[in-house]
């Protein structure tokens, strides 16, 4: 009876650690019967409940921190006015929003919203006061070889030749392993955090997707004739090179040494 009992108690100590994973972080608030809602009144409720203390009930966004936001949150956020459905998509879409404390590197992590609130928030923002929308690059029609010529002109300096992210001044590189090409064309285009943002004037359409197409065929890299040590670029690699080189001299010399005592 004993043993029946600790492990009901065990069972529902297990039952409620899960389900407190599984609930969203502070702040997060989803409407009840969205998928009544129109498009319109679906966005309008989520931005005011999820948005609207960091940026502002109309997009204006907040200068100044206070501790009114959601869920306990420090309010604090840019201007959202002529952003477009292009930046709400591609924070809300990878996880990077809503952040904790403002001013910290929005990273990538599950996202909080669905597909339809996503897009619901993203045409709300939209009508702040217009701006891009969301892109749709054509990886099928860019050349991967041509591409990673333009990716080792604008982005390899941060993100590695292959995308495995790295370290700069005040932030963390992301990898781009897990993103997708609306994801990619996003970011080209937004800059998110310090990253810089490209238009159209120097990176166009075409060079987008190229740039798309090279980085999706990077994220399964064909390591023929050896080890992929991780495809953290030529300079680790190098190390690495010189230190087996290093053991097997060592090796041989030990070697020859004992030979010689012979």
């Amino acid at each position: 009876m004993r043993q029946a009992l600790v492990a009901i108690v065990l069972l529902a100590g297990l039952g409620a650690a899960t389900v407190a994973l599984a609930e969203p972080p502070s702040g997060i608030v989803h409407e009840p019967g969205g998928s009544e809602h129109s498009k319109a009144q679906l966005g309008a409720g989520l931005f005011a409940a999820n948005c609207a203390s960091c940026h502002g009930p109309l997009g204006e966004g907040v200068e100044r921190a206070n501790d009114r936001g959601a869920g306990g949150i420090a309010a604090q956020g840019p201007s959202l006015r002529g952003v477009g459905e292009l930046a709400p998509d591609f924070y809300l879409r990878t996880g990077r929003m809503p952040i904790a404390h403002a001013g910290e590197e929005p990273e990538r992590q599950r996202p909080l919203f669905n597909s339809r609130e996503i897009a619901a928030i993203s045409a709300y923002v939209a009508g702040f006061g217009g701006g891009p929308k969301v892109p749709h690059p054509h990886p099928d029609y860019g050349s991967p070889v041509e591409g990673m010529s333009l990716f080792t002109e604008h982005c390899a300096g941060c993100h590695q030749i292959v995308g495995e992210g790295g370290y700069v001044s005040g932030a963390k590189v992301p990898v781009l392993q897990h993103a997708n090409a609306t994801e990619i064309a996003e970011a080209v285009r937004i800059g998110p955090f310090l990253m810089p943002k490209f238009p159209k004037s120097q990176i166009s359409d075409a060079d987008l997707d190229k740039i798309v197409a090279y980085v999706l065929a990077s994220q399964h890299p064909d390591d023929r004739g050896g080890l992929g040590i991780g495809h953290l670029g030529p300079v680790p690699e190098g190390i690495v090179a010189w230190l087996v080189a290093a053991f097997a001299l060592t090796g041989v010399c030990v070697l020859i040494g004992s030979r010689l005592k012979t």
